[in-house]
């Protein structure tokens, strides 16, 4: 061999053949690797059916429930009930359908029971069941349940008694609700009664242990205080000019003589009774019987009295002795204007004695009344406290009553389902076609990819294999012409292998067929 011609040992550079040059060895290679490629498709087609009969069955049941807040009630009832809220329902929705009696109820329904499983059995089964639950708001006051199983009818049933039960239990806890608030108000009501009966009592008691404590008592002590200051006031203006007026009269007595006429001592004694019996009578208008001017001029009428009856006794015995003189011991001359000075004296002087005991009964009397208003206003401050106790309570317990007609109202309407209400707008059905991946689908998927694969392996070889397969590809490598190509000439017994490979292929495929229309034909039947 010459060295200077290029070696056959050379590396094939990475290039990309084009797809018209990469049929032929395709279908080569298809031939000469037909019964590992045709089982490869086989047993992808019977792995797709496979998995479509061991693939769960998921039947999918839903109910949508109405949830109407909004009724003829509800405006003539509005400030006197207090119906549910749809939100409120709303947030407890899914606590209620996953409540612990509810789910107990879903699993007899389910038939899960049947079995009877352990405790830790069933918290894995209502696990499962909640997963496969979902509570769904739509629109505000829509509530849709939907559930799946692999039993289309426990799918169906288990979505029915969900709505079933979430309705009345939403129901139950609504009346729940309303019941507990009348009761606990009602309570509240029957507490307060018996604050307002206690205070009530303790308020008698009270205004018996101090009578002065009568409603306007405090008022008519301070006007009768104020009256008595005023009487005082006018009673010693009063006596400041009576005594000025006495003063004057003493002055005036001092300068009239006491006698200036002749007049029997009886006709004098007789002339002063008279007047002091008319001034008493004067003071009897006025004043009881126990009044001091009244008591003094009373005695001075006894004296004088006394004093006429031994004139008269005296004037008996000077007549049995002889004639009167002119000017004796019974004969006297009085002054008319020292008199009536003195009479005016007199009574001024009653009239003094008066005002001063007047003045002195008034300031006994107001000191009384300053003694009772102190007495009034500390009892007042006890009083006023549990008055405003009273008050007070009245004020809660009037609101109270209020408040438990409402309850009892809100509370007839939620018995009688008269206020929020729920209705089952589209009720569950049973699901005749499974939802998500069925049968159909693992079907297609093998037999398409029963195709899809082989090829795909088929391309892989003739792009990533390093060896020669076309004289193109070696004619690129090379950088010479090819003269000719020596053809491949089978035996007999390579057509004998063919033949036995492409027999095997055959059946193979005609097993894949077979099982796909032995399982569909099984399905249609309702057998598998």
């Amino acid at each position: 061999m010459n060295a200077k011609q290029p070696s056959l040992r050379f590396a094939l550079p990475n290039v990309s053949s084009p797809i018209d040059a990469m049929l032929p060895v395709v279908l080569a290679e298809a031939r000469r690797r037909m019964v590992p490629l045709v089982m490869l498709a086989a047993g992808i087609a019977l792995l797709g059916l496979v998995l479509g009969l061991l693939w769960p069955k998921k039947y999918e049941a839903s109910t949508t429930i109405l949830v109407q807040e909004s009724s003829i009630i509800t405006p003539l009832m509005r400030g006197v009930a207090t119906p549910t809220g749809t939100k409120d329902r709303a947030d407890i929705a899914r606590d209620v359908i996953f409540s612990r009696e509810v789910m107990n109820d879903i699993l007899a329904t389910g038939g899960w029971m049947e079995t009877h499983p352990s405790a830790i059995a069933q918290d894995r089964i209502i696990e499962g069941i909640e997963a496969r639950t979902r509570v769904k708001f739509t629109h505000g006051n829509l509530i849709t349940i939907s559930y799946y199983d692999s039993n289309a009818r426990r799918a169906y049933e288990v979505t029915r008694e969900f709505a079933q039960l979430f309705i009345s239990e939403s129901l139950a806890s609504k009346q729940r609700e309303s019941r507990d608030a009348y009761e606990f108000i009602n309570n509240q009501v029957e507490a307060y009664r018996g604050k307002l009966t206690e205070i009530e009592n303790n308020l008698k008691v009270f205004r018996e242990r101090h009578p002065d404590t009568s409603p306007g008592s405090g008022a008519a002590t301070t006007v009768r205080i104020s009256q008595l200051r005023s009487d005082i006031e006018n009673a010693r203006i009063k006596l400041t000019e009576e005594q000025s007026q006495a003063t004057s009269l003493r002055a005036q007595l001092s300068g009239e003589s006491e006698v200036t006429a002749v007049q029997t001592a009886q006709g004098v004694y007789q002339a002063q009774i008279a007047e002091l019996q008319a001034h008493l009578d004067k003071l009897l208008l006025t004043y009881t019987n126990d009044y001091p001017d009244v008591v003094r001029t009373r005695h001075e009428i006894r004296d004088l009295q006394q004093l006429l009856a031994q004139a008269q006794n005296a004037k008996r015995q000077q007549e049995a002795s002889g004639p009167p003189t002119a000017l004796g011991g019974h004969a006297v001359r009085f002054n008319p204007l020292y008199q009536d000075l003195k009479n005016q004296q007199s009574a001024l002087q009653s009239s003094i004695a008066a005002t001063q005991a007047r003045i002195a009964a008034s300031e006994q009397l107001l000191q009384t009344e300053i003694d009772r208003s102190k007495r009034i206003a500390s009892a007042d401050n006890a009083a006023a406290e549990l008055t405003r106790n009273y008050q007070v309570d009245q004020t809660i317990y009037q609101d109270l009553l209020t408040r438990r007609e409402n309850a009892r109202v809100s509370m007839n309407l939620d018995a009688e389902h008269r206020g929020l209400t729920f209705q089952i707008q589209n009720p569950a059905r049973i699901p005749l076609m499974p939802s998500g991946l069925r049968f159909f689908h693992f079907g297609l998927a093998g037999i398409f990819l029963a195709f899809a694969v082989p090829i795909g392996v088929l391309f892989g070889i003739a792009r990533f294999d390093p060896r020669i397969r076309s004289t193109e590809k070696l004619e690129l490598a090379a950088g010479q012409a090819v003269l000719a190509v020596i053809p491949f000439y089978p035996t007999q017994q390579d057509q004998h292998r063919a033949r036995m490979q492409r027999t095997l292929a055959a059946s193979a495929v005609a097993v894949v067929i077979l099982a796909y229309l032995t399982v569909f034909w099984l399905r249609h039947k309702g057998l598998a």
